[in-house]
């Protein structure tokens, strides 16, 4: 079957030999890619992944049954299969002559180069996005107006929205910007409305927890001095404390492993704990099914770094609507 875009073919059958065929660079723990198989189901296929964390990578094949290719400065373009759908949740470089020209050349030297030449040559339909909401305003705007320059200069129209976890159904006050480019076409992409749906974080609390989790005696006292300090300075920085009745928390990092500063989860007569790996893979959006086979402390950076994924699923069922508008 074969649906028409403007100028643009989407070739995509419902059996899976012919299904849209997706890569996942910069693919962590495989977040984007899990968002985009729960929304396109088997008309969506993966040929190719690449990330250069040996852990994430032992993470995603776990759970994906593959092994991603490693640093994607040293993969050539060519080696890579034909495919339809773009996915990176690419770092957040200084582009070090950002502004100074225009487009595909200032990117040089930065990672996002690497999957806008992979994009250059085999040009898929649809490049998808995933970057931290600071990325609008990095180097005043000049970072993110190369970025849009140079998709356009690709031949992709684009549309881009700031969307938060917490509107999606997980309790985590959780900002990134989503970037969306359609080959050819100017495509009236509606990013997904915030879900009426109430949650909290005891949705995501587990029953029983280990009592490793709780913090020590002297990371609690230290947490407490700093807060102190910090208030005395004016500022709110500092640990930051919930319990299940909260409605969301702040957003996990990837150095959550550290000290658990950012979300500590309060108990009664006891100091407060850290989320558990599962938790945190909930706050997520990760279902439990989701195999964590590393250390606590590879799996709290791998889920920090990751994406949340009820939001990318939602945007990618729009994508899969403009896709299907004209059967």
């Amino acid at each position: 079957m074969t649906y028409m875009m403007g100028r643009n073919l989407f070739n995509m059958n419902t059996n899976k030999k012919d299904s849209l065929k997706a890569i996942d660079l910069f693919a962590g723990i495989g977040g984007i890619r899990l968002g985009f198989e729960q929304a396109f189901g088997e008309k969506i296929e993966f040929v190719f992944a690449s990330e250069i964390d040996k852990y994430a990578r032992e993470t995603y094949y776990a759970n994906f049954g593959e092994i991603p290719k490693g640093d994607i400065t040293q993969i050539d373009e060519k080696n890579i299969p034909p495919f339809d759908i773009l996915l990176a949740g690419f770092p957040c470089q200084a582009f070090s002559v950002a502004g100074h020209r225009k487009g595909f050349e200032d990117t040089r030297g930065t990672l996002f180069f690497d999957v806008m030449r992979i994009a250059a040559h085999h040009k898929p339909k649809v490049i998808f996005l995933e970057n931290v909401k600071g990325l609008v305003g990095h180097d005043k705007g000049k970072t993110f107006k190369v970025i849009l320059e140079t998709l356009k200069e690709l031949g992709y129209s684009v549309k881009y929205q700031i969307l938060n976890a917490k509107d999606f159904g997980v309790p985590q006050n959780r900002e990134r910007i989503y970037i969306v480019g359609f080959l050819d076409n100017e495509v009236e992409l509606e990013f997904p409305k915030p879900i009426e749906k109430c949650v909290k974080v005891g949705d995501i609390l587990e029953d029983k927890v280990d009592k490793k989790y709780t913090i020590s005696d002297k990371l609690w006292e230290g947490h407490q001095r700093r807060k102190i300090e910090h208030k005395a300075k004016g500022n709110g920085f500092g640990y930051s404390m919930f319990n299940e009745n909260s409605s969301y928390t702040s957003t996990i990092s990837a150095r959550y492993y550290k000290d658990g500063s950012e979300i500590l989860i309060e108990q009664l007569d006891k100091n407060p704990r850290k989320l558990s790996p599962r938790e945190a893979g909930r706050l997520q959006g990760f279902p439990n099914s989701f195999h964590i086979k590393v250390s606590d402390v590879q799996a709290y950076k791998q889920f920090g770094n990751s994406v949340s994924v009820p939001v990318i699923e939602a945007i990618s069922k729009n994508i899969s609507k403009i896709i299907n508008k004209e059967k």
